[in-house]
């Protein structure tokens, strides 16, 4: 008989489930802000910011209701395999809590968790990981757990990976997903806010672009310029050329050993510096900056950039390169102009026109 359950038990296959992180596309889930100046003052105020949601409606497809494969009680265990000391137990408890709610509606049956991080024997370990496993066949999941639908494929204490770092809200959302998982729910069972294998997922709290001395992965740009709708159009792509060549040459207060790459691919550019007919930069505005980049704790505000749109309006030419030199400051880092170079500090309206950046 032993040996006959055995062979059943080998027969029963332990599928994992894994709940994955969409990308932040800085189109869809990003930021875009932006600041403007007139034609001698500079200000601006932060637009348009975005967060995230998950995906999937709120009811779903409920498993065949049958017995519950862990007995009266599931005890979990809690394991932090980063080092971190988050205390991950009241995220935990959390998402216990929902299933002992929902469980019977959803997974045919209820559920009793005793979440102890220090438990002796527990059924289930939930360890929180830099970086999850592979799980079936996935390497960028948040999350792992096998998929338990019959008492004999249990071999306690199972293993549930979390990813580590993410937010509060976030953390919940994979614990009940991999929770889900190990009381038989699939990816197509309900409730699809919580099951569903893609989930848009924040991260801990992150300084913002505006707190980073330097708020970009690197500093080799591939800047776009189109400068068609100039009255000198050449006389404004050379005073554009003067602004990289200022940043090129390492002025104080600003991150050394920047390079500026010119492209013909507009959507190829970090850096992008339009003339416009039509100006978003406000009544009087000279030029303005758009801003994008992604917001993965999901607090309305860009982490870093990943673009930046200079745009300008009816400028002389020869304001142009103080312009375009002003914003890229911004973009560096220094939005406050006491930490923008000297050329840019309270400029009046001759020292802008003039050869500034020599």
């Amino acid at each position: 008989m032993r040996r006959l359950l055995a062979v059943a038990a080998v027969a029963l296959v332990v599928v994992a489930g894994c709940v994955s992180p969409t990308g932040f596309d800085p189109g869809t889930t990003g930021v875009e802000g932006g600041s403007a100046a007139g034609g001698d003052t500079t200000g601006g105020t932060p637009v348009d910011s975005g967060g995230g949601s998950v995906d999937g409606d709120a009811d779903g497809s409920t498993a065949t209701p049958g017995g519950n494969p862990w007995g009266e009680r599931i005890v979990v265990g809690l394991v932090d395999g980063t080092g971190n000391d988050r205390d991950y137990a009241p995220m935990v408890r959390e998402a216990a809590a929902f299933w002992e709610d929902t469980a019977e509606r959803y997974a045919g049956f209820p559920v009793d968790y005793e979440v102890d991080p220090g438990a002796a024997e527990p059924d289930i370990v939930l360890r929180f990981v830099r970086e999850v496993p592979e799980c079936d066949g996935k390497t960028d999941a948040a999350g792992c757990a096998p998929v338990i639908t019959d008492s004999r494929q249990i071999d306690r204490p199972e293993d549930v990976y979390v990813k580590s770092g993410l937010s509060f809200n976030s953390t919940v959302l994979v614990a009940k997903h991999e929770l889900g998982h190990t009381l038989g729910l699939g990816h197509d069972d309900g409730p699809a806010d919580v099951m569903a294998a893609r989930s848009v997922l924040y991260t801990e709290p992150r300084p913002d672009a505006v707190d980073r001395a330097f708020p970009w992965a690197d500093g080799e740009f591939d800047a776009y310029v189109d400068v068609r709708n100039a009255s000198d159009p050449a006389g404004a792509d050379e005073q554009v050329s003067r602004a990289f060549g200022f940043y090129r040459d390492d002025p104080p207060g600003i991150p050394t050993n920047l390079t500026f790459d010119r492209v013909d691919d507009r959507d190829a550019a970090e850096i992008v510096v339009e003339v416009v007919e039509e100006s978003p930069c406000g009544a009087g505005g000279g030029s303005c900056i758009r801003t994008r980049g992604p917001d993965p704790d999901g607090d309305g505000a860009i982490e870093t950039y990943t673009t930046v749109r200079i745009i300008l309006v009816d400028l002389d030419t020869e304001a142009v390169g103080w312009h375009v030199g002003y914003w890229l400051a911004h973009a560096f880092g220094a939005e406050a102009d006491a930490d923008k170079p000297a050329p840019f500090r309270n400029a009046t309206y001759r020292e802008r026109r003039s050869a500034w950046w020599r």
